[in-house]
């Protein structure tokens, strides 16, 4: 791993100011940083997106080869040339003092009524550093697909979110064809082709008794 040049002591915030607060909230910064070349930048003024925290699940069935998938409607791609509703992983956000953990296994269920055998944590990234501060914690869920599928999301958050459970391959030729054009799929599909057959290797005795899944929010 390469040691930063720079770190957190080598810039300077000089004004912090909330300029919206909705769903989301926006700050205005003015900041200063050192250059490589030596010396300092001028203060310059920013906008920061603060998201926060986030987790991913990529849910695998390693016993059928399949990912289960969730499609919903996404305001920002209101101008997809495909639709607006996009091919996801499970994903939501981590509320103050929750484990990471425990917001993989509350999504999965809420939004594809999944119980998650067996977590794993694959990568930490920030997904636009120019513009956000969120970072997504990203998972590989073992999870068993039999009977899996419909229609699930909280109404209050008004949440409309239909399950699609896909052979991996199928899975990659949607992220391949931009139905799935996200980094988090993207990324965790890419993971997938590579790791998937060590993942049935070693699941490939231990798939649990058929219980049909939750039903949670289906019509």
């Amino acid at each position: 791993m390469t040691t930063p040049l720079f770190t957190a002591v080598d810039y300077t915030l000089e004004d912090q100011q909330t300029v919206f607060k909705g769903f989301f909230s926006m700050q205005k910064l003015r900041l200063k940083h050192r250059c490589f070349a030596g010396g300092w930048t001028n203060t310059m003024s920013r906008e920061l997106l603060l998201r926060g925290q986030a987790v991913g699940v990529l849910a695998y069935d390693p016993w059928q080869d399949q990912v289960i998938m969730v499609e919903q409607f996404r305001v920002g791609a209101l101008q997809d040339k495909t639709s607006p509703w996009l091919l996801e992983m499970i994903a939501g956000m981590v509320e103050a003092g929750e484990e990471p953990e425990t917001v993989a296994h509350r999504e999965a269920e809420e939004e594809a009524g999944l119980k998650l055998l067996a977590l794993q944590p694959l990568f930490t990234y920030y997904s636009s550093p120019g513009g956000t501060d969120e970072q997504i914690l990203l998972y590989c869920a073992v999870v068993d697909a039999r009977g899996v599928g419909g229609i699930h999301g909280l109404a209050e958050e008004n949440e409309d979110i239909r399950v699609v459970v896909l052979p991996r391959e199928v899975a990659q030729q949607q992220a391949s064809k931009g139905r799935a054009c996200n980094a988090m799929s993207l990324i965790s599909l890419q993971w997938l082709q590579m790791n998937h057959q060590q993942l049935q290797m070693q699941w490939q005795d231990q798939q649990p008794s058929f219980n049909k899944p939750s039903a949670l929010n289906n019509p």
